[in-house]
């Protein structure tokens, strides 16, 4: 394989896992919170009552929520790109 065989390989990848990511937060309701990536001007004003930020940083803002539809509120809200946080992940540490 080549240096650019490795370049695209790689890049398909992040792409791919970003967009699952996407897709969780849009789609489902598994993720009990998530970061919001450059979130748009009042984007704090529109959150949703029930909604926690738990974390805040120049270009993120992490929200906790317990209701369902966290991600399409967040989109509602002004949010650009909406990932999920506080998933456990594959390996299970008791």
């Amino acid at each position: 394989m080549t240096t650019r065989t490795w370049f695209i390989a790689v890049a398909l990848v992040l792409v791919s896992w970003i967009g699952l990511q996407l897709g969780v937060m849009y789609f489902t309701d598994t993720a009990p919170g998530a970061v919001a990536l450059f979130p748009s001007d009042g984007f704090i004003e529109r959150l949703p009552a029930d909604a926690a930020i738990v974390g805040i940083g120049n270009n993120w803002i992490a929200v906790s929520f317990d209701g369902s539809g966290l991600g399409r509120k967040l989109y509602e809200a002004g949010a650009w790109i909406v990932l999920p946080a506080g998933l456990p992940g594959c390996l299970s540490l008791s």
